[in-house]
């Protein structure tokens, strides 16, 4: 037991690693627009950062394809050394950058090479740590430890605001807006050094060694996966995909959508969040208890009613002007989507044999990823400003989880707790 729990440390602080890197881009986006595009109005420059934003999701699904048929075949552990040191490189780099206003266009274009970078990477990170985990769980707290381990993509959006509101605080607004911003980002590296040491420390797991024995010589996790979890993958899709979008909002859309269509400080707005992710990382992993308890189904069903149910009325809450007004809204969403992870978080990595997992799984999140949560800052963005309704998104969120309870009915989602292989 002592091992397997070294298995979920490690992954757990890996996790904080790679997505520290990977969510710092949306909490500092004001900035990144002025620095890296043209100058023009407020609302244009939030669409190109948020459009940059999406791309590194575009990525996702490539790096999907291609690590998780490469951990199918060479093991997690393997996979999650590799992925960790990429991230922390490409985000490292985003630190070093010259801006629009030294080299031009440029810039801007080695801004979206680093992002492209950090996706390809988050798309083998973000089932590899998960899957890595499952194989080592007990099975009747499969769902607690997923749960711990994804909770760790939640705190670095914590860690990565007070970081930010640390550096506001210390330093004047003219040294942060020059150079002061490259702190976080050049963190990046030493992080990963910490994660890729604790890594190099695991093993692999029996339950993937069995299965790497008994697959026949021709093997072809893509093509097994497509031909024999095609459905799975379609499930993991719509149920991952609102997981996204709702992820996304809250850590990276929040932040700036406070400050445009409420009115609040960067400073407001980075400490409401940071109390908000910090709720939502406890909550999660109690969900996943929840959900080892009750099952993944239930989970699934409770949350995305509460998702379509509150999601209007927290989002009017959250732009209401008011600062804890702002916060109770974002608590409300977070109350909510919690719950659904209780059962999304660990249904993606249950629902295929060990085999394909990491194959299946990682094509099926990271294409839902990309269509839902890299688009999240830029649907919101643009809903605001094209219908003039400050709590727009919130309908958009209400209509997809109403959308994904009608779809675990139809496609008949199985109950996947306490499955084996």
């Amino acid at each position: 037991m002592a091992s397997k729990k070294k298995v979920l440390i490690g992954v757990s602080i890996g996790q904080f690693a790679e997505f520290f890197d990977f969510t710092l881009y949306g909490l500092s986006a004001v900035i990144l627009a002025d620095y890296f595009f043209p100058a023009g109005d407020r609302f244009t420059g939030l669409l190109v950062i948020f459009a940059t934003f999406g791309v590194a999701f575009v990525m996702r699904p490539v790096g999907g394809l291609f690590f998780g048929a490469l951990g199918d075949r060479i093991g997690r552990r393997n996979v999650l050394t590799i992925t960790i040191l990429l991230m922390g490189i490409c985000t490292a780099l985003i630190g070093l950058l010259p801006g629009y206003a030294q080299i031009g266009w440029t810039a801007s274009i080695l801004l979206v090479l680093a992002r492209l970078g950090q996706g390809f990477s988050a798309g083998g990170e973000s089932v590899g740590g998960p899957s890595f985990v499952y194989e080592h769980a007990p099975v009747e707290r499969r769902g607690l430890w997923i749960n711990t381990t994804l909770a760790a993509t939640a705190i670095p959006s914590v860690f990565a605001s007070g970081l930010i509101l640390l550096l506001r605080a210390v330093l004047s607004d003219e040294v942060f807006t020059d150079w002061g911003w490259r702190i976080p980002f050049l963190l990046a590296l030493p992080l990963a050094g910490i994660g890729l040491w604790i890594r190099m420390r695991t093993e692999e797991s029996e339950m993937f060694k069995n299965a790497a024995t008994e697959r026949p010589k021709e093997f072809s996790p893509i093509k097994q996966s497509f031909r024999d979890n095609w459905v799975g993958m379609l499930q993991v899709f719509f149920i991952l995909g609102l997981t996204a979008l709702g992820f996304y909002t809250l850590s990276a859309y929040f932040v700036t959508y406070v400050q445009v269509a409420g009115n609040l400080t960067q400073e407001q707005a980075l400490l409401t969040n940071a109390i908000a992710m910090g709720v939502y990382t406890f909550l999660l992993i109690y969900a996943g208890h929840l959900g080892d308890r009750f099952g993944r189904k239930p989970m699934l069903i409770a949350g995305s009613i509460l998702l379509a149910v509150t999601s209007i009325p927290a989002f009017g809450l959250v732009t209401s002007g008011n600062v804890w007004l702002a916060l109770v809204g974002q608590m409300i969403f977070l109350i909510s989507l919690a719950c659904y992870g209780g059962g999304s978080q660990t249904f993606f990595t249950e629902r295929f044999p060990t085999q394909t997992r990491f194959t299946s799984a990682a094509i099926s999140y990271n294409v839902a990823y990309a269509v839902m949560g890299g688009t999240a800052p830029f649907v919101g963005t643009w809903l605001v400003e094209s219908t003039g309704v400050n709590a727009a998104p919130g309908y958009y969120m209400a209509i997809c989880a109403a959308i994904v309870v009608a779809l675990i009915f139809i496609s008949r989602l199985p109950e996947t707790r306490g499955r084996r292989g």
